[in-house]
This record gives structure tokens, C-alpha cells and sequence, in this order.
């Protein structure tokens, strides 16, 4: 039996959906003569018309609630247009956790990908009034397309937002004409070539994410940074501490701890909850259970210092 493969684009309405879906399946390289059944569960503003389906041979289901996506369904959907693969086009309102957890596919169909796209120019409103929504959505994705950036557009901010929900996850750019466009390193808020890198309190998240990121671009140089001792004890090594802070997730009871380990021969002195300045050097290591290489710090100097008002990052 051949696998099917699905492919599920979910996001709020009016973030790009169809665009994206519409640009994906008239692209010849990813066509090539192949049937696909398109399943649409909301109607924006962009349509699929007679002439596309016909050009990108694409079956179009339209379903109104998340309930008809039964097995039963699913199965006569595929007996009939007998598709080479599946698209999802997913109502950006329904709960995607609750749906991958129950949907039943027939047996030949497999999902491979879950794809979010974003209207950046609209990010930072739902993520104040629906972050809740946009975690269920970022969490289960390997890919989230940002579209409709411009030059004013804040990349910093949208990325260390979503990596914070979502470590792994594979983020591009677009502009209004579809351009991609790459995050620079001179849109950081510290300076790369300092011969120490000072990292303000305020930046530790984004210092994180973009070092857990691209761990070599610090290789072998100085940093300097404020963070609460998480722990100073670790199994089966020695003169070791986690030095970190905890990132707003969803909400202040929702957190996620972004920290880093540091050797330090003093590790012993120190008691868990304090808060430490550190200036030590980054050497890149590579970790079994992250199963990739991290930036490991190698303190030259620990101090004892005041904790921050605010103990959460924000990535704003």
C-alpha cells in the first residue's frame, strides 16, 4: 500500500493560508502531474477556483466542523478522488491538540508536517489577547512562516516569542511579495565583536535563543550575564552549575526554564536561587540529551548580586 502523504496548515484566519497553499501547489517542482485532496475548513478571503484546481489537479473538500472529520469521512474522501497526497487547510480557531489526539486517518495516510503561517503585522495583538492559542498552534509545528514583514518588522521579537514556545521549530521570513528575507546579525542588541559581550538583563532571552541556535558564532568568546543559580549539583560531574531564568510561555504560571550549564570550581559555594553574575568564556560541546552541539559556559568570574525585580524574560 502506498503512503499518502498529509501535509496540515493551520493558523488564524487571514494569516496566509491559502496564499501559501495556492504558491506550494503551483509550484511545478512540487506538483509534478501528482492528485492531491485539498481538505478546507474555513473560507477566507482568498478562494480556490475551477482554474486552479483543473491546473494544480487538486480535489477541494470543504468541512464546516471539526467533529465531520471522521474516519469514515477521511476514508470515502480518499476512495473517491484517490489523491497522491493530502492538504489541511485547519480552522485556526479549532483545538489542534484535541484534533491530532483523536483524528483517525485511513491507513495508508500519513501526517509528515504541520506548517503555522503568521501575518507579522498582527503577531503581537494575538499574542496578547490569544497566546493560549498561538501555543497550541507553535507547539505541535515544524514550521512557521512569518509573511508580510517589512523593514519595520521586528524579527528579533517574533522569533525569541516562538522559540520560546517552541525550540525546534524551523522559522522563515516573508515579505508582502513573498520574498524570504534572513535574520542579521546586526539586528542583535549587543555587540558580536566586543571583546567581551555584554548581555543586559533585559536580553538575556534573546542572547539564549539566537546562542542555543547558533551555538558556533560564540564559540571561544567572552560573555557577560545575569542569571539565578537552578542548580549546583548535577549527576556524574563535578565544579558544575545551571545558571538561568524562566520565559514566559503562555502565562506567569506558564514558564519555560531557558538556562546553560557553567563550570566553575566554586559551584559548591553557591546555594540554588541565587542570583549570579557571570563572565566566563563559550566553548560549543556537543550534548547527548539535546542531542546536538550547545554553548557551554566556563566561568571565570562568579558574583554574588541583587535579583532582578522582574525574574521573567520577555521577548518584546
Amino acid at each position: 500500500m502506498k503512503t499518502v502523504p498529509v501535509y496540515l496548515f493551520t493558523g488564524f484566519l487571514e494569516s496566509g493560508k491559502t496564499s501559501f497553499i495556492r504558491d506550494t501547489l503551483s509550484d511545478p517542482d512540487f506538483r509534478e502531474n501528482d492528485k492531491t485532496l485539498l481538505i478546507v475548513c474555513e473560507e477566507g478571503m482568498e478562494e480556490y477556483d475551477e482554474k486552479f484546481q483543473k491546473e494544480t489537479n487538486t480535489a477541494i473538500v470543504t468541512v464546516d466542523k471539526v467533529e465531520d472529520l471522521t474516519y469514515d469521512f477521511l476514508k470515502t474522501c480518499h476512495k473517491l478522488t484517490k489523491p497522491n497526497r493530502v492538504m489541511i487547510e485547519f480552522n485556526g480557531m479549532w483545538n489542534l491538540t484535541n484534533f491530532l489526539d483523536t483524528v483517525d486517518f485511513p491507513s495508508s495516510w500519513l501526517l509528515v508536517q504541520i506548517l503555522t503561517t503568521v501575518d507579522a503585522s498582527t503577531f503581537e495583538m494575538y499574542l496578547t489577547n490569544m497566546r493560549s492559542i498561538l501555543l497550541e498552534q507553535f507547539i505541535h509545528s515544524e514550521t512557521i512562516v512569518f509573511n508580510r514583514c517589512d523593514e519595520n518588522t521586528n524579527k528579533l521579537y517574533l522569533r525569541n516569542n516562538v522559540k520560546a514556545m517552541n525550540k525546534g521549530v524551523q522559522i522563515i521570513y516573508e515579505t508582502v511579495n513573498g520574498e524570504i528575507v534572513d535574520l542579521e546579525d546586526d539586528e542583535m542588541p549587543f555587540d558580536l565583536d566586543a571583546e567581551v559581550i555584554s548581555i543586559d538583563d533585559n536580553d538575556y532571552g534573546l542572547w539564549y535563543m539566537d546562542a542555543t541556535e547558533h551555538p558556533y558564532k560564540y564559540d571561544g568568546k567572552s560573555i557577560e550575564l545575569k542569571g539565578k543559580v537552578i542548580a549546583n549539583r548535577i549527576d556524574g560531574m563535578n565544579n558544575v552549575f545551571i545558571i538561568g531564568r524562566y520565559a514566559m510561555v503562555c502565562c506567569a504560571d506558564d514558564t519555560s526554564l531557558i538556562g546553560l550549564l557553567v563550570h566553575y570550581d566554586g559551584s559548591d559555594s553557591l546555594k540554588v536561587n541565587d542570583w549570579v553574575s557571570v563572565r566566563a568564556k563559550v566553548h560549543v560541546e556537543f550534548d547527548e540529551e539535546y542531542n546536538g552541539d550547545v554553548p557551554i559556559l566556563y566561568a571565570e568570574n562568579v558574583g554574588i548580586t541583587d535579583a532582578l525585580e522582574d525574574e521573567l524574560v520577555y521577548f518584546n
